[in-house]
């Protein structure tokens, strides 16, 4: 697990490797463990090292191949890379290293371009082909690692974050109206190729693109599931669904043990995470190192989950570490947060990872985590009604459930500078879900779920907060084999008890009833759930600060609004609005946008 950055020109002159040099060390904390640059007459890579296997200097990068005529940088981990090494020894090629980054960077010598379809794990790559003059940028299929761009015509930059982007500096850092409103509708999620700001883009998950030395570009998507039933499983009852997904799930979970280093888990105590525990527990994993956290409760609301973590720590003997944060600790929290945010991420617990994450990384240099369950199972609440309408009604009732603010409204909220003459988040959403696949509501909802929101949000959060510290996380239920077999999985069978049917059968084989039976909890820190306290104190400073009155994103008599009576700020899915609006400014704030 590591950062990448590279520069092509395309006007004749040379990369600007300071400006690499800057981009690399901006991602210090994604690769502790060492640094790299290469240059040839075009292109420039940077990189920084995380070293989890081969932790030797064989295993360093940029990675060159002289005889292969390749340079490479890779960030992520190819968990089939052991037996990808020996397919292509048969074929005739040497290695020098025993990294998974030798393996990819081969894997192209014999594949081409095709050379994904061979990769199992999660992955951004910059690779040159000096013989043909390119440059081949690819992103793993579920978008669990990030890959940010930054065109024009004379040049391409690329970064794993995108504040190591604005640290090479030259770039257009004007608010996306676009991407403002999916903002703003969403819980703050952005979905690729946008990112807030106008200058940066993001490689779309599973998408190769190819660019050459003159700066033609082309693009292919090498994988998309159908979201439709395959007749080879007709035959199939919920028994035989159960038996398949449990299957895959633990194939899964061995996976995401190939490390050089040990493995440990971050255990909510929900299912999905315990799943995780039990599934290695089952396996052999002995003396597991797992994690969880929690914070100060506000009246009924608890503030953690230790009873179901501890439950589940003490059944499988697991050596566990609760980790308890008080509010006081939480504005400092904030704010580190927010800087290490790669773009500003709405969701509450966002400073939950961020503070787990550093504690982890002080034990364990990999740990798995159950993010995706939900999106992949039909997990959430808005899946279940989506089961009893028609395919064409999936728009609405999606609408209902999950808009923070409609189109009429964001115009209210937004300066007339950023307001839209369309609702671009509506087009987005009812042109995903008219995507051809997809045969009842439900599915539609699920594919958009996993294959558009979930990359920019659960999956970003996770990435950005656990390298922050230069913590790998793994998510076994974003494996491809078990995201494409749900894909193909009936929708009767997800949503039965309530969500993830499937997946609590699969659980009652190994897992105590009290973690499957419990009622659905999130990640919980209420301080920023109901933006009370100094928290608010916080906002109220970031939407008064002169770079927000100069920048007037927002109209000021909304601001004033949700300040004054902030029981009017709650959105869709426990989201607030106030908080969307606060964190945006912070984030641009501590990143000195303007």
């Amino acid at each position: 697990m590591c950062g990448i950055t590279g520069e092509a020109r395309f006007d004749g002159s040379r990369p600007d490797a300071v400006a690499v040099t800057r981009m690399t060390e901006a991602l210090r904390s994604r690769g502790p463990d060492g640094e790299g640059l290469w240059s040839a007459d075009w292109i420039t890579l940077g990189h920084r090292r995380l070293t989890i296997i081969d932790l030797s200097d064989a295993g360093a990068q940029p990675m060159v191949r002289t005889d292969l005529g390749l340079a490479l940088v890779f960030n992520g981990c190819v968990y089939n890379y052991p037996e990808l090494r020996e397919e292509l020894r048969a074929a005739g090629h040497t290695f020098h290293s025993t990294s998974d980054t030798e393996v990819v960077l081969v894997a192209y010598a014999q594949w081409g371009e095709r050379f994904v379809d061979h990769l199992v794990g999660m992955f951004s790559i910059g690779l040159v082909d000096q013989a043909r003059r390119r440059l081949v940028l690819a992103r793993d299929r579920l978008g669990i690692k990030p890959l940010y761009l930054a065109e024009s015509p004379e040049r391409l930059r690329f970064a794993s974050s995108l504040p190591a982007l604005l640290r090479a500096g030259d770039l257009d850092t004007g608010i996306d109206p676009v991407a403002l409103h999916h903002y703003l509708s969403w819980h703050s999620i952005v979905p690729a190729p946008r990112t807030i700001l106008r200058g940066v883009r993001k490689l779309p998950p599973a998408t190769v693109r190819v660019i050459e030395a003159d700066g033609r570009s082309r693009d292919q998507v090498y994988w998309r599931p159908d979201y439709v039933r395959d007749p080879a499983d007709a035959a199939r009852d919920a028994r035989d669904w159960q038996a398949a997904v449990g299957d895959a799930l633990r194939t899964a979970v061995r996976r995401r043990l190939v490390a050089d280093v040990p493995v440990g888990v971050l255990l909510s105590g929900g299912l999905d995470s315990s799943l995780i525990v039990a599934l290695l527990a089952e396996a052999g994993q002995e003396r597991l190192r797992t994690f969880s956290i929690g914070f100060d409760s506000r009246g009924e609301e608890s503030g953690d989950e230790f009873h179901y973590s501890d439950l589940v720590a003490r059944h499988y003997g697991t050596d566990h570490r609760r980790i308890r944060l008080a509010d006081d600790d939480l504005v400092p929290a904030v704010r580190r947060t927010v800087l290490a945010m790669t773009e500003p991420m709405g969701s509450h617990d966002v400073v939950a990872f961020h503070l787990l994450s550093e504690q982890v990384a002080q034990h364990v240099k990999v740990a798995q985590s159950g993010q995706g369950a939900d999106e992949v199972f039909a997990g959430y609440g808005y899946h279940q009604p989506l089961a009893r309408v028609p395919r064409d009604a999936a728009a609405a009732e999606f609408r209902a459930a999950f808009f923070d603010r409609d189109h009429a409204e964001l115009n209210q909220v937004v300066d007339a500078a950023y307001a839209l003459d369309h609702d671009a988040s509506r087009d987005l959403l009812e042109a995903h879900l008219a995507g051809a696949g997809a045969e009842t509501a439900l599915d539609a909802v699920l594919r958009l779920d996993t294959h558009l929101m979930l990359p920019d949000d659960p999956v970003k959060r996770v990435d950005s907060m656990s390298m922050a510290w230069g913590l790998e996380v793994r998510t076994p239920f974003l494996d491809q084999d078990l995201v494409a077999l749900a894909a193909r999985c009936p929708p009767e069978h997800k949503v039965a008890q309530g969500g993830k049917g499937v997946l609590k059968e699969v659980a009652r084989e190994v897992l105590p009833a009290e973690v499957i039976d419990r009622p659905k909890g999130y990640f919980p820190v209420p301080a920023l759930r109901n933006v009370d306290g100094p928290v608010r104190a916080l906002v109220t400073e970031a939407l008064r600060a002169p770079e927000a009155r100069e920048r007037a994103l927002f109209r000021p008599e909304y601001v004033a609004r949700l300040l004054g009576e902030p029981e009017r700020a709650e959105a869709a899915a426990g989201s607030n609005k106030l908080w969307q609006l606060g964190l945006l400014e912070l984030w641009l704030q501590s990143h000195d946008v303007h």
